[in-house]
């Protein structure tokens, strides 16, 4: 009886690629019934659960996983040949179970509305308008620069420790949603990672765990990165699945922030990734507009430059495929290059302010 059930769990698995595949044509139902409903529930019981536990419980999940994994794998090793049939079973019991609770815990939002829909922003924007509002945000950059460090070309330092930059990160979230009511906080579960020296190799700031709905942060990245990348990693849990919404969403949250050095790294964020934009489409008019940029943000802007280049490392190009296709099997056809769009939603937010 117990055989009979690990093969019908195995084979659930095709059952749920077939679904997940129908239920990707009905965003609109997705992001009534399940981010708008059933996720939010979810997601609250899971950080009432693990967000006061001071470590992070997913990456300890993680660890106990792989190494009970590897071990089974090492005792299992003879079954490759001698019983393929049921050791590939097994294997696909595992991986139909975690890709059922990826989906009914987190996963889903891939298949939501587009953010500029849920939002009522355009999706697209031209080369002029991506000007206007790179002008904007140089302004507002050098503004509230010169408002924390007195000094055109004196680089940030902020003055915080990480534990009360992630305390303090949801108020730029109390003020965000008077505008956009669907980015309201829910309770903090966002820790240190305990791979945070793996993931500077792997050029990751970030990423939520989506059994525990944790939020872990690479400490060992630039302090100025951090106030923006907490905001990141909340919106992935507010059920924003898609980089280039987090992106765009952590900005907002860390500008919209009370605090000008939470200010400040969501506003020099923003400018970089239009300035990157602009980069592609206009270099001539790119290096005019990067000398308008104060010294002191340029400086932050090598500071994390000089941070990823010291973790360069052979097997980047490996981490960044893997990614690369994650992203595309969640609902990001064009996988890495769907960080860029954050521009499209960046320009129309900004344009009529």
């Amino acid at each position: 009886m117990l055989k009979n059930y690990r093969t019908i769990i195995a084979l659930s698995i095709i059952p749920q690629v077939l679904l997940l595949k129908l239920i990707s044509n009905y965003p609109e139902l997705v992001e009534a019934y399940y981010s708008k409903g059933l996720y939010i529930y979810i997601s609250k019981a899971l950080r009432f659960i693990f967000g006061w536990v001071p470590f992070s419980v997913g990456d300890v999940l993680y660890t106990v996983g792989i190494i009970y994994g590897v071990r089974w794998l090492y005792i299992n090793r003879k079954r490759i040949i001698n019983d393929t049939l049921l050791w590939l079973r097994d294997i696909l019991v595992v991986v139909s179970l975690i890709y059922f609770a990826f989906h009914l815990f987190w996963g889903l939002n891939y298949y939501r509305l587009p953010l500029h829909k849920s939002l009522g922003l355009a999706n697209d924007y031209t080369t002029e308008q991506l000007i206007t509002v790179t002008k904007k945000l140089i302004n507002s950059s050098n503004n509230v620069h010169l408002k924390v460090s007195h000094n055109d070309t004196i680089k940030v330092t902020i003055p915080y420790d990480k534990n009360t930059l992630m305390q303090n990160s949801s108020r730029g979230y109390e003020v965000l949603r008077a505008t956009y009511p669907q980015l309201q906080p829910m309770p903090k579960s966002v820790k240190r990672s305990i791979y945070s020296l793996p993931s500077s190799y792997m050029a990751i700031g970030g990423y939520l765990n989506p059994f525990t709905n944790e939020g872990q942060i690479n400490s060992l990245s630039p302090l100025h990165r951090f106030p923006n990348t907490i905001c990141h990693e909340q919106a992935h849990q507010i059920g924003f699945a898609a980089e280039n919404e987090t992106n765009f969403i952590g900005c907002l949250a860390a500008m919209n922030h009370d605090d000008p050095y939470y200010q400040y790294s969501g506003y020099i964020f923003a400018l970089k990734y239009c300035l990157l934009d602009l980069q592609k489409r206009d270099p001539n008019l790119y290096e005019q507009l990067i000398e308008n940029v104060h010294i002191g943000i340029r400086k932050n802007y090598q500071e994390e430059y000089d941070f990823w280049m010291d973790h360069e490392n052979p097997f980047r190009p490996l981490f960044d495929s893997t990614l690369n296709q994650y992203l595309k099997a969640n609902n990001q056809p064009k996988g890495i290059e769907s960080y860029s769009y954050v521009v499209a939603l960046l320009v129309n937010h900004f344009l009529d302010i």
